[in-house]
């Protein structure tokens, strides 16, 4: 995959400061980021997520999902420790792309769920390619990381590319009353492994 590495720069945070590594897709002209702390090259498995982005949820502060939640949980969680990588992927709504999230957000609006939205603009649930994050991580020498995420899939399709997971920590935060449908079909249809705790603050219980 032709995931060309452009440049990299310190990035201040309120969580503090991370460096910022930009990379291009030649295939598709997107462009992706890896923010990282500390040093990740150095053995050890590395604390990681892997965002898509969601301009609506991580930049306009939506509660229609937990997008923005997980973002900033996972950062600061890799601040806490001082090392880590969170890959941010231009993959928004599940690859479905800006315009068609916000069609799909209308059909929600007149009750379908978001599976069903996707499937009514002639989509699959879910087109988001991981293979773009091998190349990524290889530049960045991470070989083996600690993912935070509470999507099985997106383990397996990691695992798939030959990224190493050393262990799944869950990400269960950002459960509020305008999500609840979101999460109880992000459980229900797709499998994210959601807890009952986080089902209980969405009141999924």
């Amino acid at each position: 995959m032709p995931i060309v590495f452009v440049a990299a720069s310190k990035l201040p945070t309120p969580f503090g400061v991370f460096t910022m590594h930009g990379f291009l897709d030649e295939e598709t002209g997107k462009e992706h980021l890896a923010l990282t702390m500390g040093t990740v090259n150095d053995g050890p498995p590395v604390l990681g997520r892997l965002h898509s982005e969601c301009l609506t949820g991580d930049a306009l502060f939506s509660a229609r999902c937990d997008c923005g939640a997980q973002l900033e949980a996972a950062l600061r969680a890799i601040a806490r420790e001082g090392r880590g990588v969170l890959l941010y992927l231009r993959q928004e709504g599940r690859g479905i792309g800006l315009l068609n999230k916000i069609r799909a957000y209308a059909l929600q609006d007149a009750g379908a769920d978001t599976v069903e939205a996707n499937e009514l603009l002639g989509f699959a649930p879910d087109l988001r390619d991981y293979a773009i994050c091998r190349p990524m991580l290889d530049h960045l020498g991470i070989r083996e990381i600690r993912l935070m995420t509470n999507n099985p899939r997106k383990v397996k399709a990691l695992e798939g590319y030959g990224i190493r997971i050393a262990e799944r920590q869950p990400l269960q935060v950002g459960a509020n009353p305008h999500n609840q449908k979101y999460l109880a079909t992000k459980a229900g249809k797709l499998g994210h492994l959601l807890g009952e705790i986080h089902q209980g603050e969405a009141g999924l219980s």
